[in-house]
This record gives C-alpha cells, structure tokens and sequence, in this order.
C-alpha cells in the first residue's frame, strides 16, 4: 500500500503508520505529527518504504516513490526508462530541505555545479576526491560542499556514493560483467567493498540481485 501527500493522512487515520516513520508535503508535516502522535514524522524525507506501507512527500514525490517501487519491484533497468519517458531523474538524491525557501547558486555557479555533476557521472570509475571536484568548479571545497548540497539536497560524498550503486545496480541488470569488473567501473577497489555498500543499500549481494533482476528481463 501506497500513499504521497496528505494521502498519507489516510493511512495514519487507518493505524498503519503507528510506529513507523513517516513524510508528507512539507507544509503538512506539523499537522501530521499533531494529529497522529503514534507516528514519527520525517518531514525531511522524499519517500520512506516499509515493506508492505510507502510513503511519499508532494506531488513530486509522487514520482519519485513511484519510481522506487518500480526499481525494487523490476530493477533498476525498467525504472530508468520509464523516467526517461517522464523526463525525470530516476533517482533524486537529498530530501524536502533542498526546496524549503533554499537559496540556490547563482547563475555563474550553477552552471559550473552542473558541468562538474555530468562530468563525475561520466568518470565513475575514478576515485573522486572533493577536493577535485571543488577545483574544477572553481571554489574552495567549502563553498563546493555548500554550493552542490543546496543545488542537490545531498553532500557530495553521499550524491556519489548513490551514483555508484546506481551504475551497479544497472550493469549486473544488464551485462554479464563479473561482479569484480563492475566494481571496478563504479570506483571500487574490490568485489569486497561494492558488496558492502550494495548489501547496505539493498539487503542483498550483488549476484543475488543480479540473479533476481536478469529474470525479469
């Protein structure tokens, strides 16, 4: 069962988000929370996904749970061609806070932000330092970090990481790479370290997933 925005009121009317946490449209999350005391509102998040109960934010949102459930139901592949169609990410990274009355960079910077982004897209198989990343965007790696979290809605080390895996998680849909090579094109150093990540984020390995999914296509 899903909801986004104040359908979420439905579900917490219903009992099902008792001790679970829980997000709506921003403007709605103290209401939520008066309402429904049971519930640990997360007026931060974009979605939240509890097995058998999600949850999404606005209207926006919507999509982006949409596109979630479709990613851990069928894959990443299906997902990514269906927000292509959408003309949307398949995955936004950060949260509500990056559209809060948030300053965004100037034109000047966001321009810059918006190179450095494609170009650390194409190069995921490098180790990225921030520090390269700020150079090439011409600031300190202060006034980067600051800049890329308020154009993103995430720190630059936790935008590459979810890069990473989203490239992962596309190659072993989609290729026969030994898990060792895909690690390897994603900026990991070994099997070892992809699978750590790759189980933090899925609950699963890497072969499984790749088991599971390259059944569906």
């Amino acid at each position: 069962m899903a909801a986004h925005c104040t359908g979420v009121f439905a579900l917490a009317a219903a009992g099902l988000l008792d001790g679970l946490e829980a997000t709506t449209h921003w403007r709605y999350a103290g209401e939520l929370a008066a309402r429904h005391p049971a519930v640990r509102v997360r007026p931060d998040a974009l979605y939240l996904d509890h097995g058998s109960v999600a949850i999404g934010a606005g209207a926006a949102a919507g999509l982006d749970l949409c596109l979630h459930l479709l990613r851990r139901e069928h894959g990443a592949a299906l997902a990514n061609r269906v927000a292509r169609d959408l003309v949307t990410p398949p995955h936004r990274a950060g949260g509500q806070a990056q559209y809060i009355s948030t300053p965004m960079p100037g034109d000047g910077d966001d321009g810059r932000l918006t190179e450095v982004i494609a170009w650390a897209r194409a190069n995921l198989d490098r180790r990225v330092p921030v520090t390269e990343l700020a150079a090439r965007a011409l600031m300190s790696r202060r006034t980067f970090a600051r800049a890329f979290k308020s154009a993103t809605g995430a720190s630059p080390h936790a935008w590459l990481l979810a890069q990473r895996l989203d490239r992962a998680e596309h190659l072993l849909e989609t290729t026969d790479l030994p898990v060792e090579e895909v690690a390897r094109r994603v900026g990991y150093g070994s099997a070892t370290v992809l699978r750590e990540r790759f189980v933090a984020r899925r609950g699963v390995a890497p072969r499984d997933y790749r088991r599971a999914f390259r059944q569906l296509h």
